[in-house]
């Protein structure tokens, strides 16, 4: 499949020479990898004098073609200082490859879920964080030109550059929103587990709601530095999810905080980012508020409405992978990988 042509044509970004990006890499060294993800491995490079993050998408990566081109599309036609710019790609022969802009302080999940690097993010820091995910994942949902489902929110999608500012980044698994928001159907659920919401997870059924729903995931694991895949409290066998919702129907959600934020946090902002992270994991999709309604709660005084039992509430037994479980629903797995739902013909 050529399109050698469409990325520089149709696409209108720049389309590099392998010879070129090879050079930037100082051909591929393993000193120079920074990453690997299910695209294929990263690459830091200089070129021309910038620092650039180079995709290499892999011969046996799960995300094809179909995905790199998707990545190109919508990333090309995204202009956000909250989400990842694209320089270029490079496609000649077999090789595919994304160039980014390099990100000097990698991705949110190596702060946040690090005993040591935690304590760099203090509170202030946590909550810039927050509103700048919010802020890009509103431009993606209502102001891009595209209206972009972006499927895949999660704390390692999310790069920080050398100021701490955050920036939405992989859109290999990203959806053009329908004009009216009812969502779409797919057989093919992609995604991480600990993210996805109720109705895609277990029936296929995305919309931006399931976006909002991975942003109410993402806004708790910030604030608690916990992962919600894993096992929360040491005395009961709650995800983080489970774990915030008790500490909030007690009237405790400042339990909830991270322990080295203590001296560096504003109260009322954890108690709000709490509510707001709620009120974005709600079961039903009508439910939750869209990312306009949740970016003016987060920075508003007015009283939040009440939340009711969240989405994948788990307790009892809760396996450490994070993995989901409720005799309501029918039978689902949820892996790393993209996950097919299989129906009767």
């Amino acid at each position: 499949m050529d399109y050698s042509g469409s990325c520089a044509e149709e696409l209108e970004i720049p389309l590099f020479d392998l010879s070129t990006i090879m050079k930037a890499t100082n051909n591929f060294s393993i000193d120079r990898k920074i990453g690997e993800g299910g695209f294929g491995p990263v690459y830091k490079g200089i070129l021309e004098g910038l620092e650039i993050a180079v995709k290499r998408l892999s011969r046996t990566s799960t995300q094809g073609e179909n995905e790199f081109m998707n990545e190109v599309v919508y990333i090309a036609k995204l202009q956000h200082r909250n989400l990842v710019k694209i320089l270029g790609c490079c496609i000649e022969g077999e090789e595919k490859m994304l160039i980014y802009e390099y990100l000097p302080n990698g991705s949110l999940d190596s702060f946040i879920f690090d005993e040591t690097q935690t304590k760099v993010l203090d509170w202030p820091k946590r909550f810039y964080i927050i509103n700048g995910i919010a802020r890009g994942l509103m431009y993606l949902h209502q102001d891009s030109q595209l209206r972009i489902i972006h499927r895949d929110l999660k704390a390692n999608n999310i790069l920080l550059d050398k100021d701490m500012n955050p920036k939405i980044s992989d859109f290999g698994l990203a959806k053009i929103c329908e004009e009216d928001d009812v969502g779409a159907m797919t057989n093919r659920v992609v995604g991480t587990h600990g993210y996805l919401s109720p109705e895609y997870a277990l029936y296929g059924k995305y919309s931006v709601k399931s976006d909002v729903f991975s942003f109410g995931i993402l806004m708790l694991e910030i604030v608690s530095g916990k992962s919600n895949r894993k096992s929360c409290h040491p005395d009961y066998n709650l995800n983080l999810l489970g774990h915030a919702w008790n500490l909030y129907k007690e009237g405790r959600s400042t339990e909830l905080l991270d322990e080295c934020l203590s001296d560096s946090c504003s109260t009322h902002e954890v108690v709000r980012s709490i509510g707001v992270g709620l009120l974005c994991v709600q079961q039903c999709p009508e439910d939750r508020p869209n990312m306009s309604s949740a970016v003016l709660m987060l920075n508003t005084e007015g009283v939040l409405p009440l939340a009711k039992q969240p989405g994948f509430y788990i307790e009892g037994n809760a396996p450490s992978s994070g993995a989901f479980s409720s005799s309501q629903y029918a039978e689902s797995t949820v892996t790393e990988t993209p996950i097919t739902i299989l129906t009767a013909r």
